[in-house]
């Protein structure tokens, strides 16, 4: 759906940990192809999380080798750790210089909503 959540059947899924920017925003297109190219044709293991973020479920979502989905899509520079909810777990995996490049999801990380407003 895009580059933080994937849908199972009916279910959507919020991939735990991370924020991905918005589709209209910059690299999000980028950053939803970059997440269909990991799970395309895979079969992904999903374990819930007890949060529930705009009607999707949150998960912590696994490939059949076991990689975390919210890992690779913050290694590879399409999404970013959010410590509100990893606890930083994904933070080391960032690559340098990806939050002037997410300049819009770090902003929303911080509570600066008015951001997106203008």
């Amino acid at each position: 759906m895009d580059g933080d959540t994937i849908r199972i059947g009916k279910v959507s899924l919020r991939l735990a940990g991370i924020d991905a920017p918005e589709l209209e925003h910059p690299w999000g297109n980028k950053a939803k192809w970059e997440l269909v190219r990991l799970c395309k044709g895979q079969v992904i293991t999903a374990q819930r999380e007890p949060d529930i973020s705009y009607d999707r479920v949150v998960a912590t979502c696994f490939l059949p080798d076991g990689r975390d989905l919210s890992a690779e899509m913050v290694k590879c520079g399409m999404a970013l750790d959010w410590p509100k909810f990893s606890g930083g777990k994904y933070r080391d995996l960032e690559p340098e210089g990806v939050r002037k490049k997410h300049w819009k999801a770090a902003a929303r990380q911080r509570g600066h909503m008015a951001v997106f407003n203008k």
